[in-house]
């Protein structure tokens, strides 16, 4: 079937854009590779993100997680050809709409990037559309691509961790929400993994990620 990914709402695009030109948002540490660009910076895959309620550990109870805001990648339009990755820009829901929270670079990029493409491969051989969203789970220090099926029982719901992922949890491995859940749920799951040696490495800021032809 297919992946569907959402247009975000002009009020979150909006916030993003004045942030790419605002001197004070630029001076942000995640901005490193906004201040001096090489080509023009396009805000790029924009995902809903949701936050993991505390407790949650099951696939039904997980669809209950609020949508708190939106992530952009932020492509610099010569750094490859078809445009890189250099980093990410978070907008947080507010009384105007959206307002812009932070920017942000790191091995989490690279991980976005390469969990979307993993995504529309894995796609075609369900039979039930998904959609694309991030799902920020504070109290594991982890992050995940969640693809949530269309229409269908949230238990056909998967989940794609971020690397670095947690304690005894594949980075990039897809999960059926459940297991994943009730594996986060084990005490032994309560932190961080080590970032494996072949993971991509977090530069000063400026990733240089090819963006794949994602659709």
């Amino acid at each position: 079937m297919t992946l569907q990914t959402p247009q975000p709402p002009p009020s979150a695009l909006r916030a993003v854009l004045a942030a790419l030109t605002s001197p004070a948002a630029l001076r942000q540490p995640g901005a490193a590779a906004l201040r001096s660009p090489t080509g023009r910076l396009t805000p790029a895959h924009p995902l809903a993100v949701h936050q993991l309620p505390p407790g949650t550990a099951t696939a039904r109870a997980l669809a209950a997680a609020p949508r708190t805001g939106w992530r952009f990648l932020i492509k610099d339009s010569l750094v490859a050809p078809g445009g890189a990755v250099v980093a990410a820009a978070e907008v947080l829901k507010s009384a105007e709409g959206h307002s812009f929270a932070h920017f942000a670079a790191g091995p989490y990029l690279d991980s976005t990037v390469r969990a979307l493409e993993e995504a529309w491969q894995l796609v075609q051989a369900q039979r039930t559309s998904h959609q694309a969203r991030l799902l920020s789970m504070p109290g594991h220090y982890a992050t995940a691509l969640w693809l949530h099926g269309i229409d269908a029982s949230p238990e056909v719901d998967l989940l794609i961790p971020l690397a670095p992922a947690p304690l005894g949890v594949a980075a990039h491995r897809a999960y059926p929400a459940g297991d994943l859940l009730a594996r986060l749920a084990r005490p032994t799951a309560a932190g961080p993994a080590p970032t494996p040696a072949a993971a991509p490495a977090a530069t000063s800021g400026a990733a240089r990620t090819p963006v794949p032809a994602l659709q």
